[in-house]
């Protein structure tokens, strides 16, 4: 049986590896100034966050429509047997909801996969899922294996401001970390699909070295791990992070790096970084 894999926009994988892949990507969308915008496509975070430093309102998002998906659908399902459609957190955006709708026109020919993530988290999911099927694995298989990761990973970032997440309703657990004093750096993670607070540092230098504590207490005992660095706007922001991470002695074997797209850097604002790690 052949499987097409569909993922959203907010998996955040590079255009040339999704394309190499042959990973179809579902586009959601980013509202500012009363335009909107086609994540990935149209906007980039960069043009958002001038926008913003001069005066425009803050962005929305919006998850693709179920007609978006129902024509992705159709497109895979010509040279396919079945899709596996891999999404960000429902608890984050109602992606999922749209797709699993579309996927009522086909029916026992869609598999909607909630990642319970965001970004590379998605990213790194979709990766695998490829990785395996293209060994030979049967989806059931795939999809035992994705259950896996999504119980069990690494993801921590940081943002520059909590006042990103705070206006696009994305806060969740963080908001314990509102109104810390200036200096002070938020540690965040995702706690089955929603936003968390996972610590706090003074200054950037001690933020990195936390992430990298609570890292080496994860990795313990794992022979094989993958990571999956994310940055907003700024790539130094993430290098000093990777090269800590690299250097630590612990099993990483592979080191992706990606941007983060216009709608999660929507929710997460300007200077942002931090990783996903999964092990084998």
């Amino acid at each position: 049986m052949k499987v097409a894999l569909i993922t959203d926009s907010t998996s955040d994988l590079p255009r040339p590896l999704r394309e190499r892949l042959g990973v179809r990507v579902v586009p959601l969308y980013v509202n500012l100034g009363g335009r909107i915008y086609r994540d990935w496509e149209e906007i980039t975070p960069e043009e958002i966050f001038t926008k913003v430093r001069e005066g425009e309102a803050f962005p929305t998002t919006s998850q693709p429509s179920p007609e978006d998906f129902q024509r992705a659908y159709r497109e895979a399902l010509q040279e396919a047997d079945h899709v596996l459609s891999i999404h960000i957190s429902a608890k984050l955006s109602g992606t999922v909801q749209s797709a699993l709708l579309a996927a009522q026109n086909f029916p026992e020919r869609i598999t909607v996969f909630d990642s319970q993530a965001a970004s590379l988290g998605i990213g790194m999911m979709v990766l695998r899922a490829h990785e395996l099927l293209q060994a030979g694995q049967a989806l059931p298989e795939v999809i035992r294996e994705l259950e896996r990761i999504r119980q069990d990973h690494f993801v921590r970032f940081s943002v520059a401001t909590l006042e990103f997440l705070k206006r696009g309703g994305r806060i969740g657990g963080a908001q314990a970390l509102l109104g810390t004093l200036l200096g002070i750096k938020p540690i965040l993670t995702l706690k089955e699909g929603r936003v968390e607070a996972a610590g706090r540092a003074r200054g950037e230098k001690k933020a990195r070295e936390e992430i990298l504590k609570d890292f080496q207490a994860w990795a313990r005992g794992r022979e094989r791990i993958r990571a999956y660095f994310l940055y907003s706007a700024e790539a130094s922001a993430v290098r000093e992070l990777k090269e800590m991470v690299l250097a630590s002695g612990l099993p990483v074997e592979e080191a992706l790096v990606s941007e983060l797209g216009a709608v999660i850097a929507s929710h997460t604002g300007p200077g942002t970084y931090g990783f996903y790690a999964y092990s084998l």
